[in-house]
């Protein structure tokens, strides 16, 4: 099961990142190693994670910080956080963000895959958090392919489209924030990149009424939500 799973590790730590994620690849897991909060969040809007790892305590983006912009597009995502702190405040905060578990530094590496395997145990019954294909009701969509299909109707999208739509079924039946949506996929939350990402979905509704019982409504003020 290990070698399917891919976790995003950010610590700023270069001793402890590197060891770490030289531990999780002999463990079997394909993990991917970022030194900041910042470079951490674009790596997980660009590629799929099953799992995030956060330090609380970086340069440029703190741990908290960044999982709150990793919840804004995946409210589903498992995140562990590593403090080097003991203090209770630390971890509420984490759990109120979100956390699905912390560990205090310094860790022994074995708690850790225990700890990883305990929270992946709880997840991996849907089959959906590898990303594959994806079934949105009776369409299949490969994001890797960017195809949309089903039965004799098949449409490539085009690479927003795709990163969006994979977006709104990351969050489905919940609200995807538009800001943060507009910021993983446009880079930026601006007017006239919001008018774009209108277009965007009003070009999913679209493609999307080949299975009637699908909708993505507004959220008025808030954000989009896709309905299964």
């Amino acid at each position: 099961m290990n070698k399917e799973i891919k976790i995003l590790l950010v610590e700023d730590d270069a001793n402890l990142g590197s060891i770490t994620s030289q531990y999780l690849m002999a463990k079997g897991f394909n993990c991917h190693w970022e030194e900041n909060g910042e470079l951490g969040y674009q790596s997980f809007v660009k590629n799929e994670y099953d799992l995030v790892i956060l330090d609380v305590m970086m340069p440029v983006k703190d741990g908290f910080s960044t999982a709150k912009d990793i919840r804004g597009i995946d409210k589903n995502i498992p995140i562990i956080f590593l403090t080097a702190k003991s203090m209770k405040e630390d971890t509420l905060k984490g759990f109120e963000i979100g956390g699905d578990d912390y560990i205090t530094k310094p860790f022994n590496m074995d708690e850790l895959v225990a700890r990883i395997n305990a929270i992946l145990k709880r997840v991996t019954t849907d089959s959906d958090s590898y990303f594959d294909d994806l079934e949105i009701g009776k369409l299949t969509f490969n994001p890797k392919m960017q195809i949309l299909s089903m039965g004799d109707f098949s449409v490539t999208l085009t690479t927003k489209e795709s990163d969006l739509l994979t977006l709104l079924y990351k969050n489905k039946n919940n609200i995807l924030d538009r800001n943060h949506a507009l910021k993983a996929i446009w880079g930026d939350d601006n007017y006239f990149n919001g008018r774009s990402m209108d277009v965007y979905i009003a070009k999913l509704r679209k493609y999307l009424k080949q299975d009637d019982q699908i909708q993505i409504i507004n959220v008025h003020g808030r954000g989009f939500k896709l309905l299964l």
